[in-house]
This record gives structure tokens, C-alpha cells and sequence, in this order.
């Protein structure tokens, strides 16, 4: 499936809405892509379990992403919770979940890079009683003039069958293939004209 070009509407998740809204916010203070330290969102510490942070290192298809920040809860969908919280860190995405889940995920990290926009995809895959469970994820990158420099990805996970079981949702050896419902590059996007004030009626297109 290709990316699409879409504006916010896309995302489903409301935490996700407002990390977006966040990325938006710093984005327009430098008319592209956001500095980290201008990255903002609002009750962020309770996001923490379910993002990531990364060290973008390289560039094009060559890049690798180190990771910096492991949400404690992604270590648990990805089955790397026995792995010490210290040594899960400073080491890159690609030897961490291996080949075959990387060659499952770096699509979208490698659009994030190609386009300087935010990426999102929907992806179901089923828990280990069988239940359909929808992966979300939002990778917002930063840096300054045209090199990403870092990525800050959030993931959730949601079941409209209720309750289901996340240890190792997104293992090496899932029950079922994951299906990819949307990919799509955020570049379609209008942001409130001050971070401190919401008025539908003021708004800035980034260019």
C-alpha cells in the first residue's frame, strides 16, 4: 500500500490528535519541520509508555534509527520487556526487532525522512486468543532545514472486541500477518496561528 497525502483528520486516537496538534504548533514557529526543544505537548509523561524516541543516524535509504526512549509498555507488545530498561536504549531499531519485523515497519520511518512530514499508519493484527486488535502509528520528525534529525513515534493499540492481551502483540512470530488498513504522509495540514489560542478561524497553512 502507498502513502496517501492527508491532513490530521486521519488520525484516530485522541492522544495522537494532540501529539500531532503539538508537532503543528512548533512546526509553525519555523515554517517546516519543528526543533525538539520546541516540541511541547501537553501531559506528555503519561504518553511515555507508548512512544519512542530516536536518534536519526545517516541519511536516505542508508539511515538507521538509534533509539533513545523505549516506552515500557512498547517493550512489552514488542516481547523485549525481559531486556534491562538500561540496555534498551543506544541501540538501533533494526537490531533490536530483527530483520524480518524491521522490513515490516521501516516503510514508514522512511517516508517520515523522504517527506519531513508526520507519518501515520493503522495496521490490525491479532493478540494471542485470536482477537483483532488495531495498531496505530504516528512518527513526527524534527530537525533543522531538510535533515531529520530525530523522530518521535507514538503507538497505541485498541480492540473493538474489548480487552485483549499485548505481551508480545508485535512479536517476531505474530498469530497472523499484519494488515496494513492506511498509510499516510501528513502534509495536508493547517495549525492554530498561536500555541496559545484556538480559534477556527485563525489558521496558517505550512508550507
Amino acid at each position: 500500500m502507498e502513502f496517501v497525502s492527508s491532513d490530521p483528520s486521519v488520525v484516530r486516537s485522541i492522544r495522537q490528535r494532540d501529539l500531532l496538534n503539538a508537532w503543528l504548533r512548533a512546526a509553525s514557529k519555523q515554517r517546516g519541520m519543528p526543533l525538539l526543544r520546541d516540541f511541547q505537548p501537553d501531559r506528555v509523561a503519561d504518553e511515555m509508555v507508548d512512544m519512542m524516541e530516536y536518534d536519526v543516524v545517516g541519511e536516505g535509504d542508508g539511515a538507521r534509527f538509534l533509539i533513545t526512549h523505549e516506552g515500557a509498555r512498547l517493550a512489552t507488545i514488542y516481547g523485549s520487556d525481559h531486556i534491562d530498561p538500561a540496555e534498551r536504549t543506544n541501540r538501533f531499531l533494526d537490531d533490536a526487532v530483527g530483520p524480518e519485523r524491521y522490513a515490516r515497519v521501516v516503510a514508514s520511518y522512511r517516508a517520515c525522512l523522504r517527506h519531513k512530514r508526520p507519518a501515520y499508519s493503522i495496521s490490525t493484527v491479532q493478540d494471542a486468543d485470536g482477537k483483532d486488535v488495531s495498531y496505530e502509528r504516528l512518527l513526527l520528525p524534527f530537525g533543522e532545514g531538510d535533515a531529520v534529525k530525530q523522530i518521535v513515534g507514538s503507538f497505541k493499540s485498541i480492540s473493538i472486541e474489548g480487552g485483549f492481551k499485548i505481551s508480545n502483540l508485535m512479536g517476531l512470530r505474530p498469530r497472523a500477518e499484519p494488515m496494513i488498513l492506511v498509510r499516510a504522509i501528513i502534509d495536508r495540514h493547517f495549525v492554530p496561528a498561536s500555541a496559545n489560542t484556538y480559534s477556527a478561524d485563525e489558521i496558517v497553512e505550512l508550507d
